[in-house]
């Protein structure tokens, strides 16, 4: 005696592989798996923040996009966080002795420092200034950028 199997496996298969792809349509591809995901949508988030300070001038813009430089430093992918550790520690220590100073940064002359600076005050803010002019600043902050436009697809605004 031969006995029939019929259509019920096989719709039970096709049931769940339906059922299956719906869901999947429904939830969508998981970012999680995208290291640069939670990345990108930073740099996105910033672009504006970033460009605003810009054009305030190189080391004031530098200065007010410190914000959005650290968020992007704390949500950097590996390959990146070296440079951003750079880029965000030169514009903290010329923030710092600005600071410390008492000192505007949108006013501030090296050529004619405020009065009541002391020397040590000049040469912390002078010092500050030049690590932030320096080589490996600008070579971090030109990967930061590259990152930004390889990576994202979106360019960075520096």
């Amino acid at each position: 005696m031969t006995r029939s199997r019929g259509w019920g496996l096989p719709l039970v298969v096709l049931l769940l592989a339906v059922a299956g792809g719906a869901a999947y349509l429904l939830v969508g591809p998981d970012d999680s798996d995208d290291p640069f995901a939670s990345y990108c949508d930073a740099v996105v988030d910033h672009r504006e923040d970033i460009g605003a300070a810009r054009s305030a001038g190189a080391e004031t813009g530098l200065l007010r996009a410190l914000p959005a430089f650290e968020e992007l430093a704390d949500e950097a992918p590996e390959d990146i966080r070296d440079e951003w550790r750079i880029v965000v520690d030169r514009v903290s220590d010329l923030r710092d002795a600005l600071d410390d100073a008492g000192v505007d940064p949108a006013s501030y002359d090296p050529e004619k420092p405020p009065e009541g600076l002391s020397a040590d005050q000049r040469k912390a803010i002078r010092t500050a200034a030049v690590r932030l002019g320096a080589e490996d600043t600008a070579a971090a902050l030109s990967g930061v950028e590259q990152q930004a436009r390889d990576v994202c697809k979106t360019p960075l605004s520096l």
